[in-house]
């Protein structure tokens, strides 16, 4: 069995009424995505799969790949907070397309997103220690939880850390393009 198979993929959620949200909740969270062979963890709030409303800290790393996907069957809304680092909220249309991305950073005007269930995406931590608050609809399956489309290659397997790279240089792209018509329309001078 391979290291990551042995990994834990997301920690119980701690038990009690009330479960007070702390540093050393999150930095222990932190430094076992450091660990993780994934580059991320999940700290679960809620105490059963059967739960209404899922809650959890998502602790990444960059070069983390979470597959592009939706919650459409059942379908289930999301919500994403920024907590720490940075992360890029990228959106797909149903042919894998980019149809947007937004920049989360907490602290500023774009801290988070709120999903509606039919919508492709996938995020990328692109700062070290990105933390993340989640909220889903619950209950889980991890047989319906996530619709992932057949251009999205599945995480764990040969061609999903070349797509990665590929859409990160598609981003980075585009938003060097952006750039130049943003210059442009000032009448800056082209970067050569």
């Amino acid at each position: 069995m391979s290291e990551e198979k042995n990994y834990p993929t997301a920690l119980e959620a701690p038990t009690g009424d009330i479960t007070p949200l702390t540093l050393s909740l999150v930095g222990k969270l932190l430094a076992q995505s450091r660990q993780s062979p994934r580059k991320r963890i999940l700290q679960k709030l809620h105490q059963s799969l059967d739960a209404t409303a899922h809650r959890m800290f998502n602790a990444m790393q960059p070069g983390t790949y979470i597959t592009p996907h939706r919650h459409l069957d059942p379908a289930k809304e999301e919500t994403i907070l920024v907590m720490a680092g940075s992360m890029l909220f990228i959106r797909f249309t149903d042919d894998g397309e980019i149809a947007e991305q937004i920049l989360l950073q907490p602290g500023t005007e774009t801290f988070g997103v709120d999903v509606a269930p039919h919508v492709y995406h996938t995020y990328v931590p692109l700062k070290a220690d990105t933390l993340v608050f989640e909220c889903k609809t619950g209950p889980y399956s991890v047989e319906s939880d996530k619709d992932v489309p057949d251009w999205a290659p599945r995480e764990g397997t040969p061609e999903a850390e070349p797509y990665l790279l590929e859409l990160l240089k598609t981003l980075a792209a585009k938003a060097n393009a952006e750039a130049e018509a943003v210059k442009a329309q000032r009448g800056d001078e082209p970067d050569q």
